[in-house]
């Protein structure tokens, strides 16, 4: 399959109208009009569009060149929207994302996540046939060029631990993509979550964008969650805020 292909099979799948209004309600919780929306891990924009529809700025981050291309077209005119073309990781610098061309939502610049994925069921006819070396900023950095966010959305394919060490300052709310090949890294995203002060945890499997849990839970009760997962589940998001901000049933 062609990059092009491969993207307009994307376009489709993520930008169906009909989840829009699923998505709106879903991310309503943590955004308002006016707010603050980092989006790291862009990849198709669905994320980003709900949060411009709500009336959030947006900064989206995506490293892929064709993908970027893509949402500088989608997003022209829209008020609020920033894209910044690079990757995001612990420290500045430079770093090597390897591309799938066949499925370019799962673009990765951690070679511990192809190396889980290779055989793992769910996870079949993966290939990454290609990389490219990008820039590399930190989401402290991207806080002091464009203010502090409001709600950050974490989806770059088992590089979620090293995202946040770059962090230091804990925004109102934030989600972090978790996948049963890498619940080290799920693991090690919470512990850095609970460090910088966040209280509150849900998750959400796959695109259902329903809550796991009935009420927020503690951090180590999502741990044990994560833990206990069927390989099955595969993946879903991590949902977390801090003492003075609740989770939204």
């Amino acid at each position: 399959m062609s990059h092009a292909a491969a993207i307009g099979r994307s376009l489709r799948l993520y930008h169906d109208p009909a989840r829009q209004p699923l998505l709106d309600g879903f991310y309503r919780r943590f955004l308002g009009i006016g707010d603050l929306a980092f989006d790291i891990g862009c990849h198709v924009g669905d994320r980003a569009a709900s949060f411009s529809r709500i009336g959030a700025r947006v900064v989206a981050v995506e490293p892929q060149p064709r993908l970027a291309r893509a949402l500088r077209l989608m997003f022209r005119g829209v008020p609020g929207f920033t894209l910044v073309p690079s990757l995001i990781g612990a420290s500045g610098g430079e770093a090597v994302l390897r591309l799938n061309s066949a499925n370019p939502t799962v673009a990765t610049a951690s070679t511990d996540f192809i190396a889980a994925a290779e055989g793992a069921p769910g996870w079949e006819g993966q290939v990454w046939d290609a990389e490219i070396p990008l820039p590399r900023t930190t989401l402290d950095a991207l806080i002091a060029a464009h203010g502090m966010p409001d709600f950050v959305k974490i989806d770059v394919e088992g590089w979620e631990a090293e995202v946040l060490a770059g962090l230091s300052r804990a925004p109102r709310a934030l989600s972090f993509e978790f996948t049963t090949i890498q619940r080290d890294v799920a693991l090690a995203s919470l512990a850095r979550l609970s460090a910088l002060g966040f209280q509150h945890f849900n998750a959400s499997l796959g695109e259902s964008l329903e809550w796991e849990f009935p009420a927020a839970v503690k951090a180590s009760a999502m741990a044990d969650w994560l833990r206990n997962l069927p390989a099955t589940a595969n993946s879903g998001d991590v949902y977390a805020a801090g003492a003075a901000w609740r989770l939204k049933a």
